[in-house]
C-alpha cells in the first residue's frame, strides 16, 4: 500500500474500530475527487469517520444537519446588506469548507437537495447570480438512515448520480466493540486525533492518482459491466455512462492505494458494486424477490468475461 496513503488509513483507524474498507474506500472517493454516500442506521460511526478523515489531512470540516426547514441559502451562504457600506456582502455558508458532513441528506426537500449539485460536479456554487470556485479539494459525505422513511425525501436519481460511492458502515463484531468501549472510557479518541498530511500533500497525491494508467482492455472490461446493466432482466435503468467514467477514477484511485501505477480488473471487480449499486433502478420482481442491488451487480460481475491481457504498466 502507498505510504502516504497508509498514514491517513492508520491515523483514521485510531478513531474508527474494525472500519479499515470503508477508510479505505472513502480515501479512494477522495483522492478521484468524487464523493461518498453513506447509509447505514444511526450509532455506527457516519460522523466520526467523516470527522477522522478531516482531522487527518488538515483540512477544514463543516457539519450540515439536513432538516425538512432547510433552505438554499442555508447550504451555499447568502448576501446581507451592510447598512454602512450601502453594499451587499457575502456569507459563507458550509459548503465553503473542504470536508463536507451532509448529514441525513434525505430529510431535507428536494429544492436544498439540489443546492448540492452543482457544488459536487462542478466545485462551485452560484449566489445572487455570482459563480464561486470551491476551494480544493473539496469532499462532501452524505449520511441517510435506511430504515426511516418518515418524513423523508428521497435522494432523485440525477443527485445519486453525483455520488462515486455508496457505502456502508455495518454493525462492528462483539470483538470490536469490546475494543470502542475500552478506548471511549476516557474520553473521545477523536479529540487526540492529530494531522498527517497537509492539503498541498493530499493535491499531490491526486494528481498523482489522476495519471495512474488504464489499459484498453480493462476500459473496455468497464464498458462491458456498464453494458450489462442495461440488458439485466431485474434492472429497469442501467447506468450512464458517468458511472462508467466514474469506475474508472475510483479504479484508477485504488491502484494508486496499492501501490501500483495501473489498474488491474480486480480493481474493477471489486469497485463495481461501490459505484454501480446506487445507480441502476430495479425492476419490481426484483424488490419482491428481495434481491439487493450490490447482489445484481455481483452476479453480473460473475457472467461479464474478464480480459485477458491488460495487466502490465505502461
Amino acid at each position: 500500500m502507498n505510504e502516504e496513503v497508509q498514514k491517513i488509513i492508520t491515523n483514521i483507524e485510531r478513531v474508527m474500530i474494525g472500519k479499515k474498507d470503508v477508510a479505505t474506500l472513502s480515501v479512494v472517493a477522495l483522492l478521484a475527487n468524487g464523493h461518498v454516500l453513506l447509509e447505514d442506521v444511526p450509532g455506527v460511526g457516519k460522523t466520526m469517520m467523516v470527522r477522522s478523515l478531516a482531522k487527518s489531512i488538515s483540512a477544514s470540516f463543516k457539519r450540515i444537519q439536513f432538516t425538512p426547514d432547510l433552505l438554499p441559502s442555508d447550504v451555499m451562504g447568502v448576501s446581507i446588506y451592510n447598512p454602512q457600506t450601502m453594499q451587499f456582502e457575502y456569507r459563507k455558508g458550509p459548503l465553503m469548507g473542504n470536508i463536507v458532513l451532509a448529514d441525513e441528506i434525505n430529510r431535507t426537500s428536494p429544492k436544498t437537495q439540489s443546492a448540492l449539485l452543482e457544488a459536487m460536479e462542478e466545485a462551485s456554487i452560484t449566489v445572487d447570480g455570482e459563480t464561486m470556485a470551491l476551494e480544493k479539494p473539496f469532499f462532501v459525505m452524505a449520511t441517510q438512515n435506511p430504515i426511516e422513511y418518515e418524513g423523508t425525501y428521497p435522494l432523485p436519481e440525477a443527485q445519486l448520480d453525483r455520488f462515486l460511492l455508496k457505502l456502508k458502515m455495518g454493525y462492528p463484531t462483539v470483538t470490536e466493540e469490546y475494543e470502542i468501549l475500552s478506548r471511549v472510557q476516557e474520553g473521545t479518541p477523536i479529540h487526540e486525533l492529530e494531522a498527517v498530511m497537509s492539503l498541498a500533500e493530499l493535491r499531490s497525491l491526486q494528481q498523482q492518482a489522476e495519471s495512474i494508467f488504464v489499459d484498453a482492455t480493462v476500459r473496455e472490461y468497464i464498458v462491458q459491466l456498464a453494458s450489462a446493466t442495461r440488458s439485466n432482466s431485474y434492472i429497469y435503468l442501467g447506468v450512464s455512462p458517468r458511472a462508467s467514467i466514474a469506475l474508472m477514477r475510483a479504479a484508477k484511485a485504488y491502484a494508486f492505494i496499492q501501490g501500483r501505477d495501473f489498474v488491474l480488473p480486480d480493481d474493477v471487480q471489486y469497485l463495481a458494486p461501490f459505484v454501480f449499486a446506487h445507480r441502476i433502478i430495479l425492476q419490481p420482481e426484483a424488490r419482491y424477490d428481495e434481491i439487493a442491488p450490490e447482489e445484481i451487480i455481483e452476479r453480473m460481475i460473475m457472467n461479464v468475461p474478464v480480459p485477458a491481457k491488460g495487466f502490465a504498466s505502461r
